[in-house]
């Protein structure tokens, strides 16, 4: 990572948009998205039983969801209204923020710039999250997963754009914190700059083929990227 990258970057950036899960929280940590997933494939399976043998092929709960309207509107509001139980009950398993998420967040903060979370997890969960250990203070908005509208989740734009309307600053000068292709692909999308966090081995490489605009392996490189001098 290039020290000088990341702050020609942030020199450009009046507001931090960050992920949640990933450089905020580790969501499922204390309740794995595997039993997340069966359990939504298992309600997907009660209105759709192809649709709910597709879904058990998947971990990721998030794809379920994304199954969920094949099934109809009905199928989609059980998927994610259980998707949003498991989430919120997941967070209060899930231990502490991530090394370096909130020195980030202060960072921020003291800079003087705007803070968003901007998550394909349901607004309820990062909510309860930031509550429970008591961070609530250090964001400006909060734009979680459209409810019953997957297809606005990442990479789509549409998180981030609410969010820079939120925070009334262009998304020019917003810069999304995510570790996954999909947060890249939405911040390019968006027309903001973005800073992959690569949070396990083999990231680097596919966020930044993803385009992102520096890749850090640390919270605390973006912490430290955003400290006044």
């Amino acid at each position: 990572m290039e020290i000088s990258a990341i702050e020609d970057v942030f020199g450009s950036t009046k507001a931090v948009l960050f992920d949640f899960d990933g450089p905020i929280c580790d969501v499922f940590a204390g309740h794995p998205a595997p039993h997340v997933a069966r359990h939504l494939a298992a309600t997907l399976a009660s209105f759709d039983r192809s649709l709910g043998d597709k879904a058990y092929s998947t971990d990721d709960p998030m794809a379920v969801l994304r199954l969920a309207p094949q099934a109809g509107e009905a199928a989609l509001r059980r998927v994610e209204d259980e998707l949003i139980k498991a989430e919120v009950s997941a967070v209060r398993l899930a231990g502490p923020p991530v090394s370096g998420a909130v020195a980030a967040l202060e960072a921020a903060r003291a800079s003087g710039r705007k803070v968003a979370i901007v998550s394909n997890n349901s607004a309820a969960c990062v909510q309860t999250f930031m509550a429970f250990h008591e961070l609530q203070h250090m964001v400006d908005a909060t734009e979680g997963r459209a409810p019953y509208r997957p297809e606005m989740m990442k990479p789509a734009p549409a998180s981030l754009l609410r969010a820079s309307r939120a925070l009334a600053t262009p998304i020019r000068n917003c810069t999304l914190i995510g570790d996954s292709v999909t947060d890249v692909e939405a911040a390019k999308a968006a027309g903001g700059y973005s800073v992959g966090f690569a949070n396990r081995a083999g990231k680097e490489q596919a966020l930044a083929a993803a385009g992102a605009d520096v890749v850090v392996t640390t919270m605390l490189a973006v912490a430290d990227a955003l400290n006044p001098s």
